[in-house]
């Protein structure tokens, strides 16, 4: 057989994998499909066969995607040797270290191996959060013990964190990353910190999502569809905390608080307690939600699944809608409703200002005749629904009066006295808010019951979320009848009540300066986070990509309004993103931030 592609300066040729759980059996098929010889060990025969079936079912979905002949399927197979000795390891290159995550258990197995394979064995550890350095202290020979961190499942999944320590030699390092590259892999290279890139800044999201459950603040279902629909995750939090295995996820949190002592990493008490009861997310058939059976991603009924008796009904009359702002999101607003059927008047400051509403949702309504989306008459009928006016005295009528104006609650505040005296008494009154306290918008009105938030997200016409905010004296019917216009709308409307940040922003944020503080302490650089949070974890943007489109001002202004709110100390701005702000590196709209986009 041809030697694999892409030699590291070692001669890698012969890999050892011990433990062949979920990752450890894809760690394996990750090397056996790129060409190399995989010595596979486990503890006994029942969990060897395990192991066997992992690969041969993960094989045998390729084979049937198309992406594997049944040939090429027995040839990867056949690559590696099952084992239960460890002995069997002895003359291999490299051995990677997948067992449970228990420290020392995995000292002892690295005592054991330092003591059979020979002196230029590289030893790896695939631990996501446990100390490579305390691991490597087991052997007699650490500079040779590096971290070689797959991502689940190894056979898909693009990252690999090369974790060296302090003592890691550095030919060590860079032919570990060069074996990760010639798996097809993405690497990055970074120091012995528990969480690494993707976890540290994956798990203090995950635990804040459980703590919004714990708290009541929203429902499971509600804060997974926020992030999904709201930011383009492919899972929601607590999904994907089911996936993980909540077991796991306590151990990788409780790990990183124990080293790092940040509060935001101290595990939400309810994963302790769901841990306890044995409810452990997919793998036992129950978490944060109920599965088919244990291993199943089928999710069922239960005692929290809504009914579809309760799906929300209009229960005020909406005939007629008010939008006052001409910016982007006001635009986008104007668009929707119309689109929905809704005559929609429509206030700007100016007549100019007016007809370029009027413009863009032409040209918007136009694109989509262009792509097949729209007919032509429809675009007629949409555009016959708008009424561009400059005074607010024409909202008398209107059902529903949208706030969509600058983000200032001064300007806000005037507004709603403003449209609390011109709108019929039982018309409703929505921001479009992301950041401030509708409350304050409430109590400047004589009607405060009436009062709700609707956050669009931007560009409304394209995205499905919006946050149903409601305050403390929001009447449950104003509530119940916004969720079911957003329905009627084409959107997903997930409720929650009136504190900083609603869901997404409140889980958005934090995640997104703990990115900030990681790359101002040197950790790792913007290109090496981006990477492990898109490749790792699956997301759409890197954090740093992200901040440069939303705003690094528009950012700094949530993360403080956050910070104010909740007194959070974790959540306290990263100077980093203080600084770029006062030097006006504010994003793509300046042309820097956290990169240079002038020369681009």
């Amino acid at each position: 057989m041809m030697p694999p592609m892409g030699r590291t300066s070692r001669e890698f040729s012969t890999v050892g994998v011990v433990g062949l759980g979920t990752m450890g059996a894809g760690i394996a098929e990750v090397f056996a499909r790129n060409g190399y010889q995989v010595v596979g060990v486990e503890l006994s025969e029942e969990s060897l066969e395990r192991g066997r079936e992992h690969v041969e079912h993960s094989t045998g979905r390729a084979v049937k995607r198309g992406k594997l002949s049944a040939e090429e399927q027995a040839e990867l197979v056949g690559r590696i040797t099952f084992t239960t000795s460890l002995d069997d390891v002895k003359a291999c290159d490299l051995v990677v270290e997948a067992i449970i995550e228990q420290l020392p258990l995995k000292q002892e197995l690295f005592r054991t191996l330092d003591g059979i394979v020979g002196p230029d064995t590289v030893l790896a550890t695939n631990t996501s959060s446990l100390s490579v350095t305390e691991i490597s202290a087991a052997t007699t020979h650490p500079g040779r013990v590096i971290g070689v961190h797959f991502f689940n499942p190894a056979p898909v999944q693009k990252l690999v964190e090369i974790v060296r320590t302090v003592v890691t030699e550095p030919e060590v390092v860079e032919d570990a990353a060069a074996l990760a590259r010639s798996l097809g892999k993405t690497p990055v290279v970074i120091g012995d910190r528990a969480g690494f890139i993707a976890n540290a800044l994956l798990f203090g999201y995950l635990n804040h999502a459980a703590a919004m459950f714990e708290g009541k603040y929203a429902t499971r279902e509600d804060l997974d569809a926020a992030m999904r629909f709201g930011c383009g995750y492919p899972m929601g939090p607590l999904a994907l905390l089911d996936l993980i295995g909540l077991d796991t996820a306590y151990e990788i949190l409780d790990t990183m608080y124990k080293q790092g002592r940040d509060r935001l990493h101290a595990p939400a008490p309810i994963l302790k307690q769901m841990v306890t009861a044995g409810l452990l997310g997919r793998k036992s058939g129950r978490g944060f939600y109920t599965y088919e059976g244990p291993d199943s991603p089928v999710v069922v009924d239960d005692a929290l699944t809504p009914s579809a008796d309760d799906a929300p009904k209009l229960r005020h009359e909406l005939a007629s809608v008010g939008v006052v702002g001409t910016g982007t999101m006001a635009t986008g607003i104007i668009e929707v409703f119309a689109k929905a059927g809704y005559p929609v008047t429509y206030v700007g400051r100016s007549q100019a200002k007016v007809d370029a509403v009027r413009s863009a949702v032409e040209r918007s309504l136009d694109k989509a005749i262009q792509r097949g989306k729209l007919e032509e008459p429809v675009r007629d009928e949409v555009l016959g629904r708008l009424r561009g006016t400059t005074s607010l005295d024409d909202l008398g009528t209107v059902d529903l009066a949208v706030e969509a104006i600058a983000e200032d609650i001064g300007v806000k505040t005037v507004l709603f006295e403003n449209l609390d005296e011109i709108c019929k008494p039982g018309a409703i009154l929505a921001t479009t808010t992301s950041s401030l306290p509708v409350i304050a918008l409430a109590k400047v009105t004589s009607r405060p019951q009436d009062v709700v938030g609707m956050h669009f997200f931007n560009p409304a016409p394209v995205m499905k979320l919006v946050e149903v905010v409601s305050t403390v004296s929001t009447a449950d019917d104003v509530a119940e009848t916004t969720r079911a216009l957003c329905a009627g709308l084409g959107k997903v409307a997930v409720s929650c009540s009136d504190r900083a940040g609603f869901i997404v922003n409140a889980l958005l944020f934090p995640y997104l300066n703990d990115a900030v503080k990681m790359l101002q302490a040197h950790y790792a650089s913007a290109d090496d986070i981006d990477t492990a949070m898109k490749y790792g974890c699956a997301l759409p943007m890197g954090p740093f990509e992200l901040l440069d489109v939303v705003g690094n001002d528009v950012s700094l202004a949530i993360q403080r309004e956050l910070y104010l709110e909740f007194r959070e100390p974790g959540f306290a701005p990263a100077p980093l993103l203080e600084h770029l702000v006062t030097a006006g590196y504010l994003g793509r709209k300046t042309g820097r931030g956290f990169r240079d986009y002038t020369s681009r």
